[in-house]
């Protein structure tokens, strides 16, 4: 066969295991965004059906993302997910307030993807969120989903409930992992991690590995 065959066929070969894995994903990506849909689903009928319309632009854009990462961290294709080793105690316990101040007064901007600590009736699990609104007078960054929080990453809003408790963390390589990966634990250690939302899924492909330590 000469090598010019030989190309072409791997060429194939690598084409279908891409097409195959990419159905996979969303396949995998529909399944768990209609469970969500079907517990969680709006009130608001109009809302649900803007996204539902909205569902398969964003799942074959999350898959081709997943396919085509150039990330630290392993692609799952037959659950639509990160995979990476987990810590055995929650990241949070590395968190410094100082340190938090130093590194968000530098590196605060709009659109940053950020993890956020939610400890929650004893479990402690690690978001992605993003920096919609900064206020550098009074130290203080919004967020689009958890809002407000200071530099020195104490939450400044109002919890739910007594046993719940919200920290933002520096954006480091330790940190957007835990997030981007679902780790979760609890007073024993480590637990199952949590699957991703789609909103969470899709701020992951944003983040710049490059630019984390």
């Amino acid at each position: 066969m000469s090598d010019t065959n030989h190309q072409q066929q791997v060429d194939i070969f690598a084409s279908d295991q891409r097409q195959r894995h990419f159905a996979e994903l969303c396949n995998a990506l529909y399944e768990r965004e209609l469970h969500s849909l079907s517990k969680k689903a709006p009130n608001n009928i109009r809302l649900l059906q803007r996204r539902l319309a909205g569902l398969s632009y964003h799942i074959k854009n999350a898959a081709e993302y997943l396919l085509a990462h150039d990330f630290p961290i392993d692609v799952d294709v037959h659950n639509g997910s990160w995979q990476a080793k987990q810590a055995a105690k929650c990241v949070v316990s590395k968190y410094n307030p100082e340190k938090s101040v130093s590194w968000f007064e530098s590196h605060s901007r709009m659109g940053l993807p950020s993890p956020i600590c939610i400890s929650d009736m004893g479990i402690q699990t690690v978001e992605l969120d993003s920096v919609d609104r900064i206020d550098k007078d009074t130290h203080q960054l919004h967020f689009n989903k958890h809002g407000w929080f200071g530099f020195d990453g104490k939450y400044l809003g109002e919890y739910e409930h007594a046993m719940q408790n919200k920290t933002l963390l520096i954006p480091n390589k330790v940190n957007i992992t835990a997030a981007c990966c679902g780790h979760s634990w609890n007073h024993k250690g480590k637990t199952m991690p949590r699957a991703l939302s789609l909103r969470e899924l899709l701020l992951s492909t944003t983040i710049n590995w490059k630019t984390y330590k």
